[in-house]
């Protein structure tokens, strides 16, 4: 199968699934795809904003009602969660709304949030609405990056897709691997 068609086949729930586990790049890529017209931009946007709402209510859930699971306990060792979870307890409305916009945060902060006196309530619609900005914007970054490539390397053509998709899994391989660190 030609990488045009695995893209089109596979694209959108690629970028639901990469977006709500490592966020931008997938969100970004959904973006190029777009601007390539391999996916429709409206789709990308609404595959990356559900990926990322939907797997962070997951991980805050799983903070919620899994507290004495291994995978959390694992995940309050980090030293992160414990600087997020007192930034969570002194800004509750700013941290939900922005957690997704902070390198290095993504993982644990839905998790710590879900350990904290956040109501369930008020995360769905905070969660909701930094979504609602975050998947949108990073997508339409991509789409942009897209129409950039295009003016500044206008003679790679149908390699064009193949550079952004080597960019974008570089950069979700290297972000991975610095977290996972």
């Amino acid at each position: 199968m030609a990488l045009d068609a695995l893209i089109v086949r596979f694209g959108l729930p690629a970028i639901f699934v990469g977006a709500g586990v490592e966020g931008e790049p997938f969100a970004i890529a959904g973006g190029f795809l777009a601007h390539r017209h391999l996916v429709p931009l409206s789709a990308a946007i609404a595959a990356a904003t559900a990926g990322s709402l939907l797997i962070d209510q997951m991980w805050f859930f799983l903070g919620r009602y899994a507290r004495s699971s291994r995978w959390v306990a694992k995940m309050r060792r980090r030293p992160a969660f414990d600087r997020m979870l007192g930034v969570i307890e002194r800004h509750p409305v700013t941290s939900v709304l922005f957690f997704r916009f902070a390198y290095g945060l993504r993982a644990v902060a839905p998790v710590a949030i879900g350990t904290s006196r956040v109501p369930v309530a008020r995360f769905v619609t905070l969660n909701l609405a930094a979504a609602a900005v975050w998947g949108p914007a990073f997508t339409l970054a991509g789409y942009v990056f897209g129409h950039a490539i295009d003016r500044w390397l206008p003679g790679f053509g149908p390699y064009g897709i193949a550079l952004g998709a080597a960019v974008s899994i570089g950069v979700a391989i290297a972000l991975f691997a610095h977290r996972h660190r």
